[in-house]
């Protein structure tokens, strides 16, 4: 497989299966409606660890703009190949966010509240502060990039790094993700909620892009420092 189309599946894999599960806790009248917080954030660790073992062998399974450039900026990755990853794993992200439209179609117009139908695309903040939530998405992201690192470093039986990569993912959700909702990932952010403006969505309100430059400058900054902090203290 194509690497580009590898991270274009693999992402588009990764949010079928993240904002499936928002959409089931948050959309009213479905089976899952209110399952609460511990299943979102597992069922993302879940969707991040099917997604590597999916496309791993391919293309890396960075997923993730942010992993991309973290690994071009430690020389672990072609800056030459940075373009075209990133736009496959937006592009991915977009499509998989359309694909839990459709998914869930009947359940659209039977939700009331227009930011609960947002929320199944893209982040937004518990409490509104751009140096907070910045800051949030900031560390998230670092902390994910000094991770990903820390795991690469180890050597675990054949198969095992994308459970260990979701158990990274959970961790990360579970302590840092109920200030901003740890989007930890441009890609995931910007791509579904580009979707949201253009779908049709039944009672929708506007995309919040007043906010959504956080969740991709954040990340993006944050990947830097992690991978910089890295290099730093442990070479």
């Amino acid at each position: 497989m194509n690497p580009y189309l590898a991270e274009f599946f693999g992402t588009m894999l990764l949010i079928i299966l993240g904002e499936g599960v928002v959409a089931g806790v948050v959309l009213k009248g479905t089976k899952s409606e209110n399952a609460g917080w511990l299943t979102v954030v597992f069922a993302w660790a879940l969707g991040v660890t099917l997604a590597i073992y999916a496309v791993g062998n391919f293309s890396g399974a960075h997923l993730n703009p942010a992993v991309s450039l973290a690994l071009a900026f430690t020389g672990d990755f072609s800056w030459a190949l940075v373009p075209g990853y990133i736009a496959a794993q937006v592009g991915g992200a977009f499509v998989g966010a359309v694909v839990v439209w459709i998914f869930y179609y009947p359940f659209w117009s039977r939700t009331e509240s227009a930011d609960a139908k947002l929320a199944v695309f893209c982040t937004a903040p518990a409490i509104r502060s751009t140096a907070s939530n910045f800051i949030s998405e900031f560390l998230a992201t670092a902390i994910l990039i000094m991770g990903l690192l820390f795991i690469g470093a180890n050597k675990f039986a054949d198969g095992l790094n994308p459970l260990i990569i979701g158990c990274l993912i959970a961790a990360i959700g579970l302590s840092l993700g109920g200030t901003t909702g740890f989007a930890i990932n441009p890609a995931r952010d910007f791509g579904p909620r580009l979707a949201h403006f253009i779908l049709p969505i039944s009672g929708k309100r506007d995309s919040d892009w007043s906010y959504s430059w956080i969740p991709v400058a954040g990340p993006i900054a944050g990947a830097f420092f992690g991978a910089w902090l890295h290099a730093v203290l442990f070479h």
